[in-house]
């Protein structure tokens, strides 16, 4: 399967200072926020609502996946159920392909729920008295699509899961991961754009989770979908996710790559929940190099074409391997035949650490550009 070409700078879903105030005062804490900038707890105090999602901004563009993670009641479910209006902003917009959701009526947003956004929840929800083909197509009937074509979408994302043989069986005769197997099937059939996804892996052992999680990531990416993907768990928001939003009580504390959150939290908080994180596979290269003038000024009689080479993504992991078989101290970074860096002893050092070298700044692909 070929991966489809994409525009990686058009931005799907768009959330603009989003708020979800849950309680029968909400519309008053509202505009106590908006007069007072009253806190979570304030909230709670005067008007007896909670704060569930708070004045949260993000983007999600085509071709990405967006993992939202957090501790439970961070508010990260609430938040995806905002993007389809399964649940309605107290305050804020959010927008699909440019379309605000909460001005559109009960049809037109159904029409976004079915054309451009697809859901898989932790529980699939299969119909037990309906076959694997039959629930992948329920979406499509619930449409109005005739019978022989809905199957026949539904055959070629059955097929596209590794389901093909199971099409006429039942949802008891599945395991757990198949099911969920046939939950993304049934999101896929209708061609969205987005595809919605709520810690849909946790209750898998971890054997058959990595293996979906690989998957879906794949599979993701050969068709061309953006994704937003809500976990708990750090390690499954850096094996699948493109960028990493980090929630704590309905707030967005940082967003960024795995990388740049680890090596560079935005408060005590992100950095303790990336504490135990390994970064041999994480962190690159181009985060932890010693750029070339400060290298030639500290190791004057070090002649630079002669280290061994390696490129500005290689990870940890790699760069100590070739440091293991070099006879220099140091590697060469090129980047289009250019060397744009130096990694030594320390640097690699200051990756297993986490910490970004000194010299480079904040935005390691701002920095690797200017080299270059």
């Amino acid at each position: 399967m070929t991966t489809a070409k994409i525009d990686t700078h058009e931005v799907l879903v768009d959330c603009q200072s989003v708020w979800k105030i849950f309680g029968k005062s909400a519309p008053a804490a509202i505009d106590a926020v908006a007069q007072r900038g009253l806190t979570k707890t304030q909230i709670l105090q005067e008007y007896s609502c909670v704060v569930g999602v708070s004045d949260v901004s993000l983007q999600v563009r085509r071709g990405e996946i967006f993992c939202i993670m957090g501790l439970s009641g961070s508010g990260k479910s609430t938040l995806i159920r905002l993007l389809n209006k399964l649940i309605t902003p107290s305050a804020g917009k959010v927008l699909v392909k440019g379309k605000d959701l909460s001005a559109l009526s009960p049809k037109a947003l159904r029409e976004v729920r079915a054309r451009h956004i697809g859901m898989v929840f932790q529980s699939v929800a299969l119909l037990p008295n309906r076959t694997v083909l039959e629930n992948t197509a329920f979406g499509l009937e619930v449409q109005g699509v005739g019978k022989a074509e809905r199957y026949k979408v539904a055959e070629r994302a059955l097929a596209k899961v590794g389901l093909s043989e199971w099409a006429s069986r039942y949802p008891t005769e599945l395991s757990g991961g198949m099911q969920q197997r046939v939950g993304l099937a049934r999101a896929i059939t209708a061609d969205p754009e987005v595809i919605l996804m709520d810690e849909p892996f946790s209750a898998l052992d971890p054997l058959i989770r990595r293996q979906l999680q690989d998957e879906f990531r794949q599979l993701t990416k050969d068709l061309g979908k953006s994704a937003v993907f809500i976990t708990h768990d750090l390690d499954e928001a850096i094996r699948i996710g493109d960028r990493i939003a980090i929630m704590k009580d309905g707030v967005i504390i940082q967003v960024g790559t795995a990388e740049e959150i680890v090596l560079n939290p935005a408060d005590d908080y992100v950095a303790e929940f990336v504490a135990g994180i390994s970064r041999l596979h994480l962190v690159k290269a181009h985060s932890v190099m010693t750029p070339v003038e400060p290298f030639k000024a500290a190791n004057p009689g070090c002649d630079i074409a002669k280290l061994a080479k390696t490129t500005p993504d290689a990870d940890i992991d790699e760069l100590i391997g070739l440091t293991m078989k070099s006879e220099r101290d140091a590697l060469a970074v090129v980047d289009n035949g250019v060397v744009v860096g130096v990694i030594t002893p320390r640097d690699l050092l200051r990756g297993v650490q986490g910490t970004a070298n000194e010299f480079i700044a904040p935005s390691a692909v701002d920095a690797l550009e200017a080299a270059t």
